[in-house]
């Protein structure tokens, strides 16, 4: 709860109490307002990211959640904390160090701090960080992988005019 809400949601005058005007003291003179004249709202803050591009569809699967035989679709960006059994194609799949995914992936941006098995297909980038552990079939674009992590199985690049399935 905010400083200032009540548990009613309703927000407390929180401004300091105004003493009243000195009987003595000189009146300040009224402003003077257009009776035709209307009220300006201030403009609308704009935001630095259009709507839709800075985060998207989100799904984070968390720690002690375990979800099994699944296809995953129309999901921008899928992390995980816990374990995932599941086909999923998306923009792109965040694995935390307590994360695990076994299954098949085609994503935009792929990265691993936790483990993967399966088939995945990273178009743009791959990067496995130091805790990462990363085994199967596995193309990508470009690659990253940090000390101490690892990658094993059929590892190669996408070349630049294979074809990229989006199923």
């Amino acid at each position: 709860m905010k400083y200032g809400e009540s548990i009613f949601n309703r927000t407390r005058d929180t401004r300091a109490p105004q003493q009243p005007a000195a009987a003595n003291a000189p009146s300040a003179t009224p402003a003077i307002v257009p009776t035709g004249a209307k009220p300006q709202a201030a403009p609308a803050p704009e935001s630095a990211a259009p709507k839709g591009e800075e985060g998207g569809s989100k799904l984070i699967v968390g720690p002690n959640i375990k979800l099994k035989g699944v296809e995953i679709d129309d999901c921008d960006t899928l992390v995980v904390e816990g374990r995932v059994e599941a086909t999923m194609v998306s923009r792109s799949i965040q694995i935390a160090e307590t994360g695990a995914f076994n299954g098949k992936v085609d994503v935009d941006v792929a990265e691993i701090r936790g483990s993967f098995q399966g088939e995945m297909t990273a178009r743009k980038k791959l990067v496995i960080h130091a805790s990462g552990r990363v085994n199967g079939k596995i193309r990508y674009g470009k690659m990253l992988v940090q000390e101490g992590g690892e990658m094993s199985g059929d590892v190669g690049a996408l070349a630049a005019g294979e074809p990229q399935v989006v199923r």
